[in-house]
């Protein structure tokens, strides 16, 4: 068994998996939706992860009718949303070993700010 991301299937293997045609794989990377391994002589190799991407691609396109520009913004997006999830992961780790970490709970702990402000009245003569 192969690790996800490990490129090893070649262009060949993805498009009998998938039933398409190589120039249509050839036409994805040629459009930067997916970006095969090299070998050391420049063959294509795809990983688990592309095979998946593909895939997406292809649903995309053939089933909710997307053009490839489409695709992109779609997959730019999805990408997108992945980072801030797991920024959105990382800050509510944090925040919770922030609160598992005060001495003093959130909820009893009394913040004062104090403002200074200058009034100055000018009067009508």
């Amino acid at each position: 068994m192969h690790h996800y991301e490990e490129p090893v299937y070649l262009i060949s293997i993805v498009a009998k998996i998938l039933e398409i045609h190589p120039q249509t794989l050839r036409q994805y990377e040629r459009e930067n939706l997916v970006t095969p391994s090299r070998s050391g002589g420049r063959i294509r190799l795809y990983s688990q992860k592309d095979i998946d991407r593909i895939k997406m691609i292809l649903r995309l396109t053939r089933d909710l009718g997307v053009n490839l520009s489409g695709v992109d913004i779609v997959l730019r997006l999805k990408k997108k949303m992945e980072d801030m999830e797991c920024e959105m992961n990382e800050l509510k780790h944090e925040l919770a070993v922030a609160k598992n970490s005060s001495s003093v709970p959130p909820e009893k702990s009394l913040v004062i700010t104090k403002s200074i402000y200058e009034m100055i009245i000018f009067e009508d003569k």
